[in-house]
This record gives structure tokens, sequence and C-alpha cells, in this order.
């Protein structure tokens, strides 16, 4: 599935408020080595770079066009450098204090024990926080499946759209992180956010839920997918005097491993 750098960037304010609230809770001081699992075009990155000048400070996507715009980013600070990688296969080092997943596990299959694997190889006083989507039953992603099951687009369509497994609530999260000796923050934020333009919802999704629908259809068959959905769209999330309302749930967690001697004797 490819991703296209600009249309995700074109609500870098809205997607960039649940990254500072997710990492306003790490407490790291002095990390080494800060690692950003599907950092994207990297501005965000970025901001991660910049808090700790000291750190080395590595953004990893699978997306080479992600990448690509990342790289050529203006004023890049010279502790930050890119690469492509899939977080799937990647493992926490002894040196990687500090590990960011933000709005990435949503799209990896079997993420939960993926998490537990990077609880149990993340060395002690590392930090690990993520946040996802929670916005699965929405009426921007539960109308995007009932057009994809409709008799028009059924055949082609089916099994594209993942809903029932994609994330976790945030005390299963807490759970998890909690039965691997992590100690743990888990919340969740609702941001009711105003868009603007014509059909704006339709213009969000675009640049991520509704990609794969998008890859899966030739150009033609996929604007007249987007056709009709939009149309759904419109009468879900209506346009108003000043904009379009479009909340949007988003799961939390951070969580620090205990250093090995606390860890031992049980001390805080």
């Amino acid at each position: 599935m490819r991703w296209d750098p600009r249309k995700y960037a074109e609500f870098a304010d809205q997607r960039g408020r649940p990254f500072f609230d997710l990492v306003s809770r790490i407490g790291h001081p002095a990390p080494r080595r800060v690692v950003d699992l599907g950092c994207g075009p990297g501005d965000l990155t970025a901001a991660l770079a910049r808090r700790w000048p000291g750190a080395e400070v590595l953004g990893i996507d699978s997306s080479p066009e992600m990448i690509a715009r990342a790289r050529d980013g203006a004023e890049r600070p010279v502790n930050l450098t890119f690469a492509t990688g899939d977080a799937g296969t990647w493992r926490p080092g002894p040196e990687d204090d500090v590990i960011v997943s933000n709005a990435l596990l949503q799209w990896v299959p079997g993420h939960r024990e993926l998490l537990r694997e990077w609880a149990a190889a993340m060395g002690g006083g590392a930090w690990l926080a993520f946040q996802v989507p929670g916005n699965f039953d929405a009426p921007s992603h539960a109308l995007m499946r009932r057009h994809a099951a409709s008799p028009r687009w059924d055949s082609a369509l089916r099994g594209v759209l993942r809903h029932a497994d994609a994330v976790d609530e945030p005390g299963g999260y807490l759970r998890l992180l909690a039965g691997q000796g992590l100690q743990v923050d888990a919340w969740e934020t609702v941001y009711h956010q105003v868009l603007q333009g014509e059909d704006p919802v339709l213009e969000w999704v675009r640049g991520t839920g509704l990609r794969p629908v998008l890859a899966a259809l030739p150009a033609a068959e996929a604007a007249e997918f987007e056709e009709g959905y939009a149309r759904l769209l419109r009468q879900a999330y209506p346009a108003e005097p000043f904009g379009t309302v479009f909340p949007f749930r988003r799961i939390f967690a951070v969580a620090v491993k205990p250093p090995a001697a606390a860890a031992a004797t049980g001390s805080p």
C-alpha cells in the first residue's frame, strides 16, 4: 500500500496534537537513543530530536515515500536520522531508551504480541509510548465498511478493511503491559476537530483509513467508491457555518520498565 506524504500532511496540526499529548507523558531525562516507529514524513520525529538534543533519534517507516519526504525536511536536527523498516520485525536494543509509536499499531496485525515482545526486550528504565485511533465504530469508519460491503463493492473489497481486532481498549493495553512488568499510564481522549473545506472528512480519511480501499481499486472505480462514500459522510457529518465537526477518539499508553534492581526488590 502506497502512502501520499502530501495528503497525510494536509491535517498536520490535528494529527500532531495526539502525538504531543502522548510524548509529554514520557519522563526519561536523557535517553541514549529514541526510536519513532511509523515516523511518516518526519516532522514530529524532529520534535523528539529537539527535545532530547543529546540523544540519537531514529525515525523508521515502511513507506519509502514517507522516508524520502522525511529526509528532505528542511533544518533537520543533526541528531536525527531516518530509515525504511518494518515495525513488525523491529525489536528494541539495549540503548533504545525511548520507543514511540504514533498512530501505527492499528496497521500491524498481531500487534498485541508485538507489544509483549517489545516489553520483554526493553532495558530497565526504558519508556514505551504509543497511541492508536479508537474510532473504528465512528460513522467515518462504519459507513466505509458498510459501503464496501454493498453489492457493488463486496467482491472487490471483501477482507480489505479491518475492524474488530484492529485496536484494544485503554484497559486492555494497561493489563497487557502491566502483565509484562511495566508501570503503565493508559487513557483515551476524544478530539472534537473542526475541519474546513468541501467534503473535509473524506479528505481526512483519504490520508489514512481509506488508503487500503484506494490501493485495492483501479482509479476509476476508486473515484466511484469515493463518490458514494462522500454522500454518506455528508449526512453523518453535516457542514455548519463554522466548519464540519469531526470527533476523533484516540487511545494512549505510556509505560516504563523498572530498573532491574527495583523490579527484583519490588521497589518503586
